[in-house]
Formats: structure tokens, C-alpha cells, sequence
């Protein structure tokens, strides 16, 4: 070697290089509440992916114009996202847990970003479809992180207050979707709903990587359990595509049937797999903790409440000659109040409430605000208390019942722990918006008509029984809150 010359670095040095988590600067390591910037850091994902999901469905006529596409392909565009997401929540826990939560979240930011731009980019609609699914990867990555990254950053005396944050970071992102949305695609066009994403993504990987902090407790993985990955995309992709087929895709009724046997088939592999692997992609220990199961049962019913209204508001107003701004104001109110009951809840409840006892109370203030839909005419004046109601029982119930949650699982499975939720909140989600409008469609041949036409239309039918879906959703979360364990159990 020439005097002088530098050694090249060696592929596993570079590899070295690409699999560390680096750490923080002294300064903000040392600080007392560094804690919080690495909880404002994990915000920035929070707000992105809820805006993310709330904004793709406002370019659906930009798409349908420019790729001469009909409305059932442009759905994809969304539904091949929450598919690929639902499906990598739990593994990508998984991997975080072996690996490294905060080098994980990176990627999956990287990921995210890389993959939005090239959606703006997209040259085709099956282009576009094929980019959401890495999209919905990297997501992924970053969504079964953000929970584990909040409950391991922050003292275990302020989880909750952590965690609220965070779900209203997320009720932010939903508030601001539909408004953002339609000002960009009016404005700019539909490729600038995925180029926003661009800048703020990286800042969040320039601040992810000087404030997140490195991961202290691992769960190795010898062998990563393929077949269990497998099977569960396919338990939640037959599951998501059934029910989203029977509440107005075009698939004929033996393919529901067809879709939800395989889902079941698939599920009932995934279990028996889970048992028998040696490194199972998810010990199914953590589903028999009495607060870890009674919590994703209430955490599925709080997101379906959540966003069922999603659908319901836009339908009943525009069908009741309301312009769509006028809808996405009135929409508004719901996660306005959820932020409002998720960052204040620790100021105006008691302190000394448990975090059950706040489940409980939000769960009952959200039952009886989707109550009044069953008496309440279906107008402006009407839903904007309803729904502001609504977001302060749901901004009281899923930070404490998050809480809970990960305070059941042990550090090193945080990911893992993460992952679960984050999957419960994407099934909820997909429950939520295909029950109202399966509720809708049976009970409402009203609304049909009225969006056919835009005639008036009689909402009731159609509106009592997706009130009914939301109600139902409500006792559940109810019963699950009253059923997890007491406090000190």
C-alpha cells in the first residue's frame, strides 16, 4: 500500500456502520427531560401517518382523470397500503426488538419518505399502487417503533402523559387531512399529497437520529419465523378484503365467503405456528396478560368508533346538501376534541384516577355521545357536539388504555408490544369505515338515492344502524375497560 493511503473500510465495518444505532449527544443525553424531545421526534411519524391516511382519499378524482381509471381501481390506492401496513405491524416489532427500535424507526422514516416521493413520480395507476405497498413498509417500520419508543424514552410515572401526546400528534394529522388535502390537490394537484411528505421527513430523520435514544433491552431472534409471517398477512389481508368486499367492493358474495374462510384458515395456522416455532414472530404469551388482551379488544373498539364517524358525517351532510368543506369543518370536531382530551386529561381528571378508571370514564363519556346519533336529527347543529363529545371520551380512553397495554409488556418486547397495537388500530380502523358504510348501504336506500341524484333522501334507516355499529363498538370498549385488571393486579 502507497505511503500515505488510507485503508478502505472492510464490508463488515460498513455493515457495522449501517446496523448501529448511534448515540445521542452528550448534552441532550444528559439533559433531564431529554425525554421529550424524543417524544416530539416520535410525533412527527404520528402526524404524518394519520395525515397520510386521511388525505390519499381526497385525490381519488385527480386519479380517476388523469389514469382514466374507475373508482374501484383507484380504491387500491388506499387499500393496498392498509393491507401491506396491517400485515408488517407485528413483524416489523419483532425486528425492532432483535434489532434496534430507534435504527428501525430511521429505516422505516427513509423508507417512507423515499417511497412517497416516488409516488408523486408515479407514471401509472398500478405504478402508483406498487409504490403505497413500500410505503405502507416503511410505515410500518415506523409505527411499530413509535409506541415502544415512547414508553421506553419517558419515565414510567409520565407514560400516560407520553402517550397522549403522541395519540393527539395523530388526532392532529386526521384534523388537518381533509383541509390540507383539498387545498393541495385543488391547488397543486394530486402528486403534491405524497411530495409533502418529503421535507418533513427529513427532518424527522435529522432530529430521529440526534434524539432518539438506543435501545437498552433486545429479544435476539436465532431465525426470523417466515411461515408465521406469512400466514398472518394473509389472516389479515383475507380478513380486510372480505369485509371491505362485503361493504361495497365488487366481488360477488362467495368470494366474501370464500376471502373470510381463507382468513380463518390462516389465523388458526398462524396460532399453531406461534406455538410450535422455535423464535415465534409472536409469543402468544403476551395475548393471555389479562391487560394486554382486554386492552387490544378495547383498543380495536375505541379506533372503529373513532373512525367510523369518518364515513358517516361526509355521507349524511353532502346528501343533506352540505358542501364538502362545510363536512370536513364539522368532521373536525372529533379529533379536535380527542387532541384537546389526550394532551389536558392529566390537568382537569384527578391525578390519583387510575389509568383503568380513566378507560372507563372516557369509554362511558364516548358510549353515550354515540348514543344521541340514535335520536339525534342527523344536521350541522346536531353532530358538532356529538362529535366533539365523541373525541374527548376517545382522547381520555386510548392514552390510558395504551398505557396499560405497554406497561404489561416487558421492555425488551416493547416492539413487539407496539406493533400489536398499531395492528389493532389499522384493523379498528378498517372495521370502522367498512361497518358504517356496510350500515349505510342496508339500512339507508336513502342515501343512495341521494348521492345518485342529490335529493334529500330518508337518512334515518341508514344513520340509526351505522349509530348502532358505533354504539355497539362503545359497550365493548366498556366491558373490556371493567374487565382488565384492578389496580395493583
Amino acid at each position: 500500500m502507497a505511503t500515505g493511503a488510507r485503508p478502505h473500510p472492510s464490508p463488515r465495518r460498513g455493515l457495522a456502520l449501517l446496523t448501529a444505532e448511534r448515540p445521542r449527544p452528550e448534552v441532550i443525553r444528559t439533559w433531564p427531560n431529554s425525554w421529550w424531545l424524543a417524544v416530539g421526534t416520535v410525533c412527527f411519524g404520528a402526524f404524518m401517518g394519520q395525515l397520510d391516511a386521511s388525505i390519499v382519499t381526497l385525490t381519488y378524482g385527480g386519479l380517476r382523470a388523469d389514469f382514466h381509471a374507475s373508482l374501484a381501481a383507484v380504491e387500491w390506492v388506499s387499500l393496498a397500503y392498509l393491507l401491506a401496513l396491517v400485515a408488517l405491524l407485528v413483524p416489523a416489532g419483532r425486528l425492532a426488538d432483535a434489532h434496534g427500535r430507534k435504527l428501525l424507526y430511521l429505516y422505516g422514516f427513509a423508507v417512507f419518505t423515499l417511497a412517497s416521493a416516488a409516488c408523486g413520480f408515479a407514471p401509472s395507476l398500478w405504478a402508483l399502487v406498487a409504490f403505497r405497498v413500500v410505503q405502507a413498509a416503511g410505515a410500518a417500520l415506523m409505527q411499530a417503533n413509535s409506541v415502544a419508543l415512547v414508553t421506553t424514552s419517558a419515565p414510567r410515572t409520565r407514560m400516560r402523559s407520553a402517550l397522549g401526546v403522541q395519540a393527539a400528534a395523530q388526532a392532529l394529522g386526521l384534523a388537518l387531512g381533509p383541509t390540507v388535502g383539498g387545498a393541495l390537490v385543488s391547488t397543486l394537484g394530486w402528486r403534491w399529497v405524497f411530495w409533502v411528505n418529503v421535507p418533513v421527513g427529513v427532518v424527522a430523520l435529522v432530529g430521529g437520529h440526534y434524539l432518539l435514544p438506543r435501545t437498552r433491552a433486545r429479544t435476539r431472534v436465532a431465525r426470523f419465523d417466515w411461515p408465521g409471517l406469512l400466514l398472518l398477512a394473509v389472516a389479515t389481508t383475507g380478513a380486510l378484503t372480505g369485509v371491505s368486499a362485503a361493504s361495497g367492493l365488487p366481488v360477488p358474495g362467495w368470494g366474501v365467503v370464500a376471502l373470510s374462510a381463507v382468513a380463518a384458515a390462516a389465523a388458526l395456522g398462524f396460532v399453531r405456528r406461534q406455538r410450535r416455532a422455535a423464535a415465534p414472530l409472536l409469543d402468544l404469551a403476551l395475548l393471555r396478560v389479562r391487560a394486554v388482551a382486554y386492552g387490544l379488544v378495547g383498543a380495536l373498539s375505541g379506533y372503529l368508533v373513532l373512525f367510523g364517524p369518518l364515513v358517516l358525517v361526509p355521507v349524511v351532510l353532502t346528501a343533506r346538501g352540505a358542501s364538502a368543506l362545510t363536512a370536513g369543518l364539522v368532521l373536525t370536531a372529533l379529533p379536535a376534541g380527542f387532541a384537546l382530551a389526550a394532551t389536558g386529561g392529566d390537568r382537569v381528571l384527578p391525578r390519583r384516577l387510575s389509568d383503568r378508571g380513566r378507560c372507563l370514564a372516557g369509554a362511558a363519556v364516548f358510549t353515550a355521545a354515540t348514543a344521541t346519533l340514535l335520536v339525534v336529527p342527523p344536521g350541522v347543529g346536531g353532530l358538532v357536539p356529538v362529535l366533539a363529545v365523541t373525541g374527548l371520551g376517545l382522547g381520555m380512553f386510548t392514552p390510558a388504555n395504551n398505557a396499560l397495554i405497554m406497561g404489561a409488556i416487558p421492555a425488551r418486547s416493547s416492539g413487539t408490544g407496539g406493533g400489536l397495537v398499531n395492528m389493532t388500530r389499522g384493523l379498528g380502523t378498517a372495521l370502522g369505515v367498512a361497518l358504517v358504510t356496510l350500515a349505510l348501504q342496508v339500512g339507508g336506500g336513502g342515501v343512495r338515492l341521494a348521492l345518485q341524484v342529490g335529493g334529500g333522501g330518508d337518512l334515518r334507516g341508514g344513520v340509526r344502524g351505522a349509530a348502532v355499529v358505533l354504539v355497539m363498538a362503545s359497550v365493548v370498549a366498556v366491558v373490556a375497560a371493567w374487565s382488565g385488571p384492578r389496580e395493583g393486579a
